[in-house]
């Protein structure tokens, strides 16, 4: 992510209004410095961090545009990857060898009769190593040492100042107190990357679909007022990217000291997260599910619509988000969940049942393998139902307790209304 350095200059102020001045990525004046920095990066290949810097100070000379380059710099390195050098000892221990021998310096003097070179040669002979291949390994472990081994993705200049957009619209996060989200999709990516970024949260239902979640920040009353938790909102923020309708607004405490400023953004902003998306489904199990559902059951031929993690259960400090949601056409009030638990690990069914306990839901149906390590009496105190099955779930089984439950919690369907007939007299 961009420094704080960076970020400021773009910040735009008006009442009590924040915003981002981004740049237009199809600019061609702006393409080519783009397609310098990027050109510039790819020949620094294997040579240290510290002479690209050094060459992008010398490319940036007096450029009133130093914002910009050092931003689409930035970018570039966060993206690469830098190796340190292979050492046959810790650099600790060769700079320990070479200092114990005393301050040297390049030419001998009446207090010092011997000079760099020769204690590096007199260290580098000791090792096996040349004189100069000491040299660049004594700071091999600082970062200004590392080498460029891997440049990252194929930049194009406007793919970079797209990302460098992006970049300057998560930066002015840095200072946000608070955040609200509305949110109608993709609740699973967005939980994971708030779970990842250990943002603490409290959400709710919106009428009409959606979750409404509040974000508490650096400078809320619990926190202490650092940057250190506004990084976490804005190293979140391209997780909302992923979501097809959502909005944001944040509180935001800018550096030029103007209080508490409102910054927004939504789901028509022209910005694209560099974030991947989950798959579609997380096992075979469950796509398969999915699959045979919709051969036999889907479309016109069941009163039943089965969608994928359309529903998030909250769970104060977490939340569940079962796999899949059943919905009667007839009656979108009768809603039930499906959640399928064929995953052995222990700590993942021991989470998995402290989850379903805590939920407390009676439209949640449980279907649960046989193989795994656990009995009908670990889901005894919980809300909803269970079936086990052995290879895959029985969608025949499946179905008629889905028609038994939501009986058991909506009441019985309702009939159709019939018309009666005009009779002309």
């Amino acid at each position: 992510m961009l420094t704080s350095d960076l970020i400021k200059p773009r910040l735009r102020m008006q009442g009590s209004t924040l915003r981002v001045e981004m740049v237009n990525e199809q600019d061609p004046s702006l393409q080519q410095i783009a397609q310098d920095v990027i050109g510039l990066f790819h020949r620094y290949r294997d040579q240290s961090q510290a002479a690209w810097e050094e060459a992008m100070r010398a490319y940036e000379g007096a450029s009133v545009d130093y914002v910009l380059i050092r931003g689409l710099a930035k970018v570039l390195t966060d993206a690469a990857t830098f190796t340190p050098l292979t050492t046959p000892l810790p650099p600790t221990t060769l700079r320990e060898q070479v200092f114990a021998r005393g301050p040297v310096f390049g030419n001998p003097d009446l207090f010092h009769t011997v000079t760099r070179q020769e204690v590096l040669k007199e260290v580098a002979d000791a090792y096996g190593l040349s004189t100069g291949g000491l040299d660049e390994m004594l700071f091999a472990d600082r970062r200004a040492s590392y080498r460029l081994t891997d440049a990252g993705p194929a930049w194009t200049p406007s793919a970079l100042l797209a990302r460098y957009n992006l970049e300057l619209a998560r930066g002015a996060l840095y200072w946000a107190s608070h955040i609200t989200i509305e949110v109608a999709s993709n609740y699973k990516d967005l939980w994971k990357y708030m779970k990842l970024f250990k943002l603490m949260f409290w959400a709710e239902p919106k009428q009409g679909g959606g979750y409404r979640i509040e974000l508490d920040g650096p400078i809320s009353p619990f926190v202490s007022s650092t940057l250190r938790y506004g990084r976490q909102f804005a190293a979140f923020l391209p997780a909302l990217f992923l979501c097809d309708q959502w909005q944001m607004r944040a509180y935001v405490h800018p550096p030029q000291g103007r209080g508490a400023m409102l910054y927004q953004l939504d789901h028509t902003s022209s910005l694209h997260s560099h974030f991947k998306r989950s798959g579609e489904f997380d096992s075979r199990l469950e796509a398969d599910f999915a699959s045979e559902f919709e051969q036999k059951i889907g479309g016109k031929r069941g009163r039943w619509q089965l969608t994928r993690e359309s529903e998030v259960l909250l769970l104060g400090d977490t939340v569940m988000v079962p796999d899949f949601l059943l919905v009667d056409t007839k009656d979108e009030k009768r809603r039930i969940l499906i959640e399928l638990v064929g995953f052995w690990h222990p700590n993942y069914l021991r989470r998995k049942v402290e989850k379903v306990r805590a939920a407390n839901c009676a439209h949640l149906l449980l279907l649960v393998y046989e193989g795994l390590n656990i009995t009908e009496e670990a889901f005894r105190d919980t809300a909803g139902e269970v079936i086990f099955f052995k290879q895959k779930p029985v969608l025949k089984e499946v179905m008629r307790t889905v028609e038994e439950m939501a009986e058991h919690v909506y009441g019985p369907r309702r009939k159709p209304e019939r018309r009666s007939k005009k009779v002309n007299g």
